[in-house]
């Protein structure tokens, strides 16, 4: 089983990524279409893949982190959702858009992708709410998620990819107190580890 590619990114297309190995093996990656976006022909690139291996067929499918990789895992795990429609689903936003729709029973944030209706999207809340979290354990006030988003920028312009500023505010403790500044600051001391 085929759980990372290293190499450098042959060719480009709409949904999928030719990276070739140092061994001078070229995978055909399927990606979503936010990595697809920051990844250029000639790019270095390093991707956690899941194989999806049918009789007639053998599909990559690569993520830039870990969390990407689980939450792809995690759609898969509902009955009717196949690597196609994940990926999709995954293409609408990022991990945090997803797993906060799910929380929130968003049934339109999933509709949206094509393929997917109504049962389906009710499915993928049912079955993964447990998985990503209730409501309760998200703060989704439009003031806490502005400052989380300033946080997360100034960390991204630290050379933080997102996913990890992302983790880092997430990690921050709950004290109202804290300035946006003594916040930043605790969120590198947290990822310098």
């Amino acid at each position: 089983m085929i759980a990372l590619i290293s190499g450098t990114v042959e060719d480009k297309k709409e949904k999928y990524l030719i990276i070739v190995t140092s061994g001078g093996v070229g995978y055909k990656v399927g990606a979503t279409t936010e990595a697809l976006s920051k990844i250029n022909v000639g790019q270095s690139v390093k991707l956690h893949i899941y194989s999806h291996i049918r009789e007639d067929a053998f599909d990559l499918y690569g993520f830039e982190s870990k969390s990407e990789l689980g939450l792809f895992e995690l759609l898969l795990s509902v009955s009717g959702i196949g690597p196609k429609t994940a990926i999709t689903v995954m293409s609408s936003g990022s991990v945090a858009d997803v797993t906060a729709a799910i929380a929130k029973g968003d049934t339109d944030f999933f509709t949206q992708t094509p393929g997917l209706g109504t049962k389906g999207a009710q499915r993928i809340i049912v079955d993964l709410r447990n998985k990503v979290g209730a409501v309760g354990d998200l703060d989704l006030s439009a003031e806490k998620e502005s400052e989380n988003k300033q946080i997360t920028e100034a960390l991204k312009g630290f050379g933080f990819k997102e996913y990890e500023a992302r983790e880092a505010v997430k990690a921050l403790p709950k004290n109202s107190e804290l300035t946006i500044e003594q916040k930043i600051k605790l969120a590198l001391k947290s990822l310098s580890r």
